[in-house]
């Protein structure tokens, strides 16, 4: 737990000191403390996002060949760090029932490609990881939970194998393809489509957001944690004070999870995964200058067969700055 402290520390602060002007820096963490303690827990990630046609030039030369980019666009490359964990139902049995989600834990990075238009955004992004003990996701709970005075987790022992992991997601999001003016502020229609392949999630989905507030300019919502409705560390800052509320579905067709379905390549825990996931989610975005802040709360639907809850409820909250 120390180790991934001072990892994710350093990682933070590497990022900010050596980031290019007009890069933009998100911290987002998710969890369902308030909530349930169960199933997905807890989730934490950190990331760069360029400025206009900065980073990698490698990246920026390969996104001239992706054939779902836009003729014509400004590129930027996006780098992030995390963490997700998942636990059973109760996280005070030692050995939870059959059929029951198994703990799991998954310790990524990530690099990606955002091309954006001006109404249309394309993201496009390679992660890689480890999941089991070498995620380091048992001793970061046990650690939360005894400064928070919470219940210990008891059943990790029982958590997924370690597997390396990786995952190729792609999203498309067109913003405000419908607009029209309420109470004198505009409300925007956003839809959005994508998928995800690999070991660790393989999907599609698609869904919307609409939004109403006065939205900065070429914002796409606040940045999340995937498997979710897509959101964005791009925003432009402006000078004056920004707000907007929102609500959205992201609708998602699952082919693989590795959290239920366990490990690929050898026997482990698992339960039988729902093949058609839904979140719908509300919230609300502030900005002012460089800095902008967002709380979104989600609602998703049952992942696997048995789950006792027709749907968990967990919340997400969101930092960018401009650096």
């Amino acid at each position: 737990m120390i180790k991934f402290l001072v990892f994710f520390t350093v990682f933070s602060v590497s990022v900010i000191a050596f980031a290019e002007d007009n890069g933009t820096f998100s911290l987002v963490a998710e969890n369902d403390i308030f909530h349930s303690d169960r199933y997905y827990t807890n989730g934490i990630r950190a990331s760069w996002l360029s400025a206009p046609n900065g980073g990698n030039s490698l990246a920026r030369q390969a996104a001239k060949f992706f054939p779902l980019f836009p003729e014509e666009y400004t590129v930027r490359t996006t780098y992030s760090f995390g963490q997700s964990m998942y636990t059973p139902t109760s996280i005070t049995q030692e050995n939870p029932p059959e059929g029951d989600r198994p703990y799991a834990g998954w310790l990524y990075g990530s690099v990606g490609l955002i091309a954006e238009d001006g109404r249309r955004l394309d993201q496009l992004e390679l992660t890689a990881g480890i999941v089991g003990p070498a995620s380091l996701a048992e001793e970061t709970q046990k650690t939360v939970h005894k400064i928070i005075g919470s219940d210990d987790p008891k059943g990790w022992h029982n958590q997924l194998k370690n597997e390396p992991g990786f995952i190729l997601m792609y999203q498309r999001s067109w913003r405000k393809l419908a607009e029209k003016s309420v109470f004198g502020m505009p409300v925007d229609f956003t839809p959005h489509i994508g998928g995800a392949a690999g070991n660790i999630f393989t999907y599609a989905n698609t869904g919307f957001m609409v939004r109403y507030g006065q939205q900065p300019d070429l914002d796409y919502g606040p940045p999340r944690i995937q498997p979710s409705m897509p959101g964005s560390g791009f925003f432009v800052p402006e000078d004056r004070f920004r707000w907007y509320v929102f609500t959205g579905l992201d609708g998602r067709a699952v082919a693989r999870n590795i959290f239920i379905d366990g490990n690929t390549f050898c026997d482990s825990v698992s339960a039988d995964k729902k093949p058609f996931v839904m979140d719908v989610q509300f919230g609300a975005v502030m900005s002012w200058k460089k800095y902008r802040f967002g709380y979104t709360q989600v609602m998703r639907s049952r992942e696997f067969e048995g789950q006792g809850s027709r749907y968990q409820s967990f919340g997400a909250i969101s930092f960018s700055a401009q650096m």
